[in-house]
């Protein structure tokens, strides 16, 4: 499952029109310049790590009922897709009626999908409690890394066409996350949300109003 990272990871970096066109040899060589995996940040540092195991082992139920699920919605719809599959060879069938069919088997994906994720909601908001706190500390990270290496800008690996690895500073913001955030809570507090952690730092101090002259 791949993880969906919060607002506060994906603000980090600011792309750019020039983000897209892939750099010349001479920028990708010059010295300022530099790439950030942002999720393989936050999933190789220590806290993520650890965090997962937990959550693993506090959520084991539930993860187990989630996969004999799956495993039960495999075995009640291979018969029907091998079904699907044959009337498909078929050069009379019914088109019409193969739409309705495949229709059909999607539906119930859909539904077995929700059932799924439904049995996994707590694992997921977990995992986004995780990676908010984690993801609320990249930007000091980064900076950190940026002013010891002297980079000026940081693309995604996605912007670029090809890098050398010593443009990759992935490792570098890894090891700021584990002395900054060496450990992180799997407890999402009542009423969380994903994405509220950096909200919160990103919302202005609240102002004292003057009291009014008489």
């Amino acid at each position: 499952m791949k993880t969906i990272f919060t607002a506060a990871a994906a603000a980090l970096l600011v792309t750019t029109a020039s983000a897209a066109i892939a750099p010349s040899a001479h920028a990708q060589a010059a010295p300022g310049v530099g790439v950030l995996d942002i999720e393989a940040a936050v999933e190789n540092s220590q806290a993520y790590q650890a965090a997962v195991q937990q959550i693993q082992a506090t959520y084991a139920a539930q993860i187990q009922q989630a996969n004999e699920r799956n495993t039960a919605f495999q075995q009640e719809i291979a018969p029907q897709v091998e079904a699907f599959r044959q009337a498909q060879q078929n050069p009379n069938a019914d088109r019409n009626a193969l739409a309705q069919q495949y229709q059909q088997l999607q539906q119930r994906r859909q539904q077995a999908e929700q059932e799924i994720q439904q049995i996994l909601a707590p694992v997921a908001l977990a995992k986004a409690y995780v990676e908010d706190q984690i993801a609320s500390q990249l930007g000091g990270a980064l900076d950190r890394v940026m002013a010891r290496r002297q980079i000026a800008i940081v693309l995604r690996p996605e912007a670029t066409l090809k890098f050398v690895p010593t443009l990759d500073l992935t490792a570098d913001v890894v090891t700021e996350l584990n002395a900054v955030v060496p450990s992180v809570s799997t407890n999402p507090p009542a009423g969380w949300q994903p994405g509220q952690q950096g909200q919160q730092q990103q919302q202005p101090a609240p102002t004292q109003s003057q009291p009014q002259g008489r």
